[in-house]
């Protein structure tokens, strides 16, 4: 379909805060569209990597996190095998794939540095050569929900949304379930934008800035 666009939500979980030294644990995506339209998921388990180590606070808080943990861990796969499936998956959805996370700086680096280095892609797209899977530099989702519920910074946690946005989906940091919570946080954005462009009010702000 012409203007088709799918945003392939994406939660992670590591062993450390950053690809450089750290190892990804697991991930899991959500493709759906702006108004709910479902694409399919999918999630993997992967082995950690042999030239990076474990961070030491992270390791401590996995340990109050027992199913989490299991989740992360159970059924590894190399992440050679893995991310080169991925590409494939999301290359096979229609229209143009659009990734997102929240935040995107966190997710998304993660994504960007396992698809650079096992697929031969990423999750931004620009003006290099090579295969492209996605389109511009991705939704973070931490700033949509921001910025269109008019918080100030320091209130833009995505702990501070209220839980009929997840679609009362729990967080419990296993990728699946929180990219799931997620995949609901931006189709409810998405309403939120369009009830902001069709209020008087926004209208009138609207044709006031226009103005002036």
């Amino acid at each position: 379909m012409d203007g088709q666009t799918i945003f392939i939500v994406t939660d992670i979980e590591a062993d450390g805060p950053t690809p450089l030294h750290n190892s990804m644990l697991s991930f899991a995506s959500v493709a759906i569209e702006a108004d709910g339209t479902h694409h399919g998921e999918f999630e993997a388990v992967l082995t950690p990597r042999a030239d990076k180590t474990t961070n030491e606070t992270t390791m401590a808080w996995w340990a109050t996190q027992t199913e989490a943990w299991k989740a992360a861990t159970e059924g590894a796969e190399a992440p050679e095998v893995v991310m080169p499936r991925y590409a494939n998956w999301v290359e096979g959805l229609p229209g143009e794939k659009v990734f997102a996370a929240a935040p995107m700086m966190f997710d998304g680096l993660w994504m960007d540095h396992y698809l650079d280095i096992f697929a031969g892609t990423r999750v931004l797209s620009g003006p290099f050569k090579g295969r492209k899977i996605f389109r511009g530099g991705g939704v973070c989702l931490y700033t949509m929900a921001g910025t269109l519920r008019g918080a100030p910074y320091l209130d833009w946690g995505m702990s501070k949304l209220p839980a009929e946005f997840y679609g009362h989906v729990p967080h419990t940091h296993k990728a699946i379930d929180d990219a799931r919570g997620f995949a609901n946080v931006l189709v409810d954005l998405f309403k939120l934008h369009l009830r902001c462009r069709q209020s008087p009010a926004a209208r009138a702000t609207s044709a006031k800035d226009r103005t002036t």
